[in-house]
């Protein structure tokens, strides 16, 4: 049986290492930190030692950016044994990957690529997740992708792709509320109904970060998700918007460009953290 996802549904920050003597100072007001897997799949070192002595005092959420899970190859099964040796150490209460693709052979890109939603791919995509699950004996969560382009051969729409994969192999769906936001600007659609038909039963997360705005080669506005910034109204709102139907879900500040300071980024949680603790408390008669 796989060790299912238990973040607390509270809000909690992304690690970086800059921030590490501030969080050490005192107790934080932030309910789990996450990291990076690939930063940590060295044997030992200062990230281990800083990563030890952050997981003696928080729960701890790995964030995979490297596993290709929507490439048409076979998974690469030294990149999955670093990462099964990574949450054996430190037993994370949560692991979760990308709907993407982000290498080609040996070659490693340092982007998240779309893909085409078809049968195909779908069963591809099971395949993979099925077979992250049985090596690392847990459960991991889905992230729906920030899109750029569309694909003229996907027959199935994003979200039912995302609750199709989910149904059929248990894996849970981490909801990137800012890339919801910039796929329906770059794409001229409207996020709210894309979120009012999304399988919210399934997230066992929500992501919050910040985009940047941009034009394309021909003028027109584009979004990209960067973690750059601080996170927009619109996406503040839209964040409400989710919680008071869904109630309190663990929920994290992603901040991973122009990094702000300790407590610029602990300020952002504790702002989430406000809309959480609101859900969860009960409505006056």
């Amino acid at each position: 049986m796989l060790k299912a996802s238990h973040l607390p549904a509270c809000a909690g920050v992304g690690f970086k290492p800059a921030h590490l003597d501030g969080i050490l100072a005192a107790p934080q007001p932030v309910g789990f930190f996450e990291v990076h897997a690939e930063n940590y799949m060295g044997d030992g070192g200062p990230p281990h030692a800083q990563l030890t002595a952050l997981r003696e005092r928080y729960p701890l959420s790995v964030h995979g950016v490297g596993l290709s899970i929507g490439s048409m190859r076979p998974l690469d099964q030294a990149h999955l044994a670093r990462l099964k040796r990574l949450c054996d150490r430190y037993q994370p209460e949560s692991f979760s990957e990308h709907l993407a693709w982000s290498s080609h052979g040996d070659i490693f890109l340092n982007d998240l690529l779309p893909l085409p939603y078809t049968e195909e791919t779908l069963a591809r995509i099971i395949e993979h997740v099925d077979q992250v699950q049985t090596v690392l004996g847990r459960q991991m969560l889905l992230e729906n992708p920030a899109t750029y382009i569309r694909f003229s051969e996907s027959t199935i729409p994003e979200i039912d792709f995302l609750n199709q994969v989910s149904e059929r192999t248990g894996c849970g769906l981490l909801l990137d509320i800012n890339n919801v936001f910039v796929s329906a600007r770059n794409h001229d659609t409207q996020p709210l109904p894309y979120l009012d038909s999304f399988p919210l039963y399934r997230v066992r997360e929500i992501h919050l970060g910040g985009h940047a705005e941009e034009t394309d080669d021909d003028g027109a506005p584009l979004l990209i998700d960067t973690h750059g910034s601080p996170i927009s109204a619109a996406v503040w709102a839209l964040y409400r918007h989710v919680i008071a139907r869904t109630g309190a879900v663990t929920t994290l500040i992603e901040w991973d460009n122009d990094i702000p300071d300790w407590p610029t980024l602990r300020a952002e949680a504790a702002s989430a953290q406000d809309v959480l603790s609101a859900a969860s408390r009960p409505s006056a008669a």
